[in-house]
């Protein structure tokens, strides 16, 4: 059941991503266009570009950590022993969890209610800055759900493998 629901979810993100990239670049084509063949800038294009990065940089984050696209640097892990390893992978999964829960979700979750609150909007296109910042929690939930499934991945692979006499599904 978790699969097809964990499919969808990746897919949904990996559109999402895309049509904010396809958005993006647009923004900045016609911001170009309108300040040198046209002569006249755009005043909107500017802001609406720097809000989509934010949204792009914290949803691409998590898609390249669900994906395994990130930067890791794991020479020392691959020298340990082969369970020694599975556990330093495991903490860093628990860790990059918390950090996810704690950072990304409450922190983000507070940045959100708080901006909705005051009222802040952007200058030129009016947009609630809650808004804007709901990427931030957003792409925490991503991460805290991947860095969840897998460590429950390398859990599995701690637990030792059943004897040739036992099923496994006892």
């Amino acid at each position: 059941m978790i699969n097809p629901i964990k499919k969808f979810s990746v897919r949904s993100l990996e559109w999402l991503v895309i049509a904010l990239m396809a958005t993006l670049v647009i923004d900045v084509t016609w911001q170009v266009v309108s300040r040198y063949v046209l002569g006249s800038p755009s005043s909107w294009t500017d802001e609406l570009a720097t809000l989509l990065m934010i949204w792009v940089a914290c949803l691409g984050a998590s898609l390249g950590f669900i994906q395994h696209a990130h930067l890791g640097i794991d020479y020392f892990v691959l020298q340990l022993p082969l369970r020694a390893a599975t556990l330093v992978r495991l903490s860093g999964q628990i860790m990059i969890g918390f950090f996810a829960a704690a950072v990304l979700i409450y922190g983000g979750v507070e940045l959100v209610r708080l901006t909705l609150r005051t009222g802040q909007v952007s200058p030129a296109l009016g947009l609630k800055m809650g808004f804007v910042y709901a990427a931030i929690p957003l792409s925490g939930c991503y991460i805290f759900a991947s860095a969840f499934s897998q460590a429950l991945n390398i859990f599995r692979e701690l637990r030792p493998a059943p004897s040739s006499g036992e099923h496994a599904d006892d």
